[in-house]
């Protein structure tokens, strides 16, 4: 029998240090130092390997909305493992994949038909592009839309009533295979306008519309071209306009472009309110509708990415909701599992969907894949925590825990080196300055924001910064104590690092 050994912690440490490779992390920094590796979790608790308890106050990477250990989607995944952990779709169908599918497109916003599953955020994005790239080689535009009719989803192998196909638009006649014509498209649209410091993932694809040099400016010579729009940054205007006086030209720039080049753009892709990666920039009110309606006017695709802002983030269940916007597209992962497994979706129109369908000899196939797409264990996990949603009236949590967090925060805002406290729902950025008067940034080799968070740790708290702006992005189950505890070392933390 081989002894236990003495230094668990230490063993794992060297074996970390000796093999993995950690993402956004610099490697020889962190070979220098004692990282902290978690063994279990409970509700909105880490727990590491000395058995400490940390809030995870960023849910894992903004992902386990209901925290950890949630008996129910445990047992989901457990009863599914009973059945079956993963067949193809490519050629079959799975009944956990149909069930979660029906119940995205209930909730999704209207018009949202079709769900494509895949694995992570930046694949739902890359699948989002290559649609509507190949759907304007593929079809004329509106002028020649189709919308394909759709059968009632099906549950526990019986007929529902198709509440589905109620809320969106009524079923008419498919595309006839082989019809002349059906592929003359607008070819010319092969462009995709993205936001300045938008975030949609780390795949060639996504990193092409994105916009962040720091993570991009590298893989440069890989990307595809793309058109930037300027970010609706109000705390740092790339506009230099006033809020007293802005008559939010970031929108208005947006808008010139598609009035000057519809022509030849594809799609515009936002991530609806809250901008993540970027730094937790949250969007004037109306500049995603008045997003939305420009591409309409110029019949351009909108694509919205909800990866870091659907499942309740914002406070509704998807943040375009908030404006009335219904994208053509929409790209979700992170909290459709509730963090429990890989999974992610691209859900898309009928309009969009139609132009796919034709003839084998006419090519129109989507030909795209992945390995575990729809991957039966995934599902179960999103199928229950949608489950959770309902049962707790987890919206109504929220709405509850975001007052309550603003409450919280509201003194944060005094504190001399916090330029801005942004929050949207339960999305919170608090921008870290030198000099508030001036809006100056602290040297990026400070790292004052990660110092912050490092700080926080000491005091039973697990956060992670965008470079100088501290993120809290608790799960909904956190307690009211917790909530509190969390911004409370945060503040301690803020007031520690910045004081010299």
């Amino acid at each position: 029998m081989t002894p236990p050994a003495r230094d668990p912690t230490g063993r794992l440490r060297a074996v970390d240090r000796a093999h993995v490779w950690h993402p956004f992390t610099q490697m020889a920094e962190w070979a220098a130092g004692e990282p902290v590796i978690i063994a279990a979790g409970e509700r909105e608790f880490l727990i590491d390997t000395e058995g400490n308890r940390y809030i995870d106050g960023v849910s894992s990477l903004w992902c386990n909305v209901h925290g950890h250990r949630r008996p129910e989607i445990d047992a989901a995944i457990r009863g599914q493992l009973g059945r079956i952990a993963h067949s193809t779709l490519l050629g079959l169908a799975s009944v956990p994949s149909i069930e979660l599918a029906a119940r995205l497109v209930a909730i999704a916003p209207k018009g949202l038909t079709r769900v494509f599953y895949s694995d992570s955020g930046a694949t739902a994005v890359e699948i989002a592009l290559k649609m509507a790239f190949q759907y304007w080689q593929q079809c004329g535009g509106r002028a020649e839309t189709t919308r394909a009719g759709h059968a009632p989803p099906l549950r526990d192998g019986a007929a529902i009533p198709d509440t589905v196909g109620a809320r969106h638009a009524s079923p008419a006649p498919q595309p006839q295979p082989g019809s002349p014509g059906r592929r003359r498209g607008k070819p010319g649209r092969t462009k995709f306008v993205g936001l300045a410091l938008g975030y949609h993932g780390d795949t060639i694809g996504a990193v092409s519309v994105g916009g962040i040099d720091l993570f991009h400016g590298i893989f440069r010579p890989l990307l595809f071209d793309g058109i930037r729009a300027p970010a609706p940054y109000c705390y740092r205007c790339p506009l230099e306009k006033k809020r007293e006086t802005c008559r939010m030209e970031c929108a208005e720039n947006l808008e010139q472009i598609l009035a000057a080049r519809a022509r030849e753009i594809a799609a515009v892709i936002v991530e609806p309110l809250v901008q993540g990666a970027g730094g937790m920039i949250t969007h004037p009110a109306g500049y995603l509708r008045r997003v939305a309606e420009a591409c309409r006017r110029h019949d351009v695709l909108l694509i919205c990415d909800e990866v870091a802002t659907g499942f309740g983030r914002t406070g509704r269940m998807f943040a375009c909701e908030h404006e009335e916007v219904r994208p053509d597209l929409l790209c979700v992962a992170k909290g459709i599992s509730a963090g429990y497994l890989p999974l992610a979706a691209t859900l898309a129109t009928e309009r969009v969907y139609a132009a796919f369908l034709g003839d084998p000899s006419q090519a129109r196939t989507f030909f795209h894949g992945h390995t575990y797409t729809g991957n039966a264990l995934a599902c179960a996990a999103g199928l229950a925590s949608l489950e959770v949603f309902e049962k707790d009236l987890v919206l109504d949590r929220i709405g509850e825990l975001s007052a309550h967090l603003a409450s919280l925060l509201a003194p944060l805002a005094d504190l001399p080196h916090v330029g801005e406290v942004r929050r949207r729902g339960l999305m919170v950025g608090i921008e870290l300055v030198a000099d508030r008067a001036t809006r100056r940034a602290y040297p990026p080799e400070e790292c004052r924001g990660r110092r912050v968070c490092e700080a926080a740790r000491a005091r039973g708290v697990w956060i992670r910064p965008l470079g100088d702006v501290v993120v809290l992005m608790p799960p909904y189950c956190i307690s009211d104590e917790s909530l509190a505890r969390l911004v409370d070392a945060v503040r301690q933390g803020i007031e520690e690092v910045t004081a010299t």
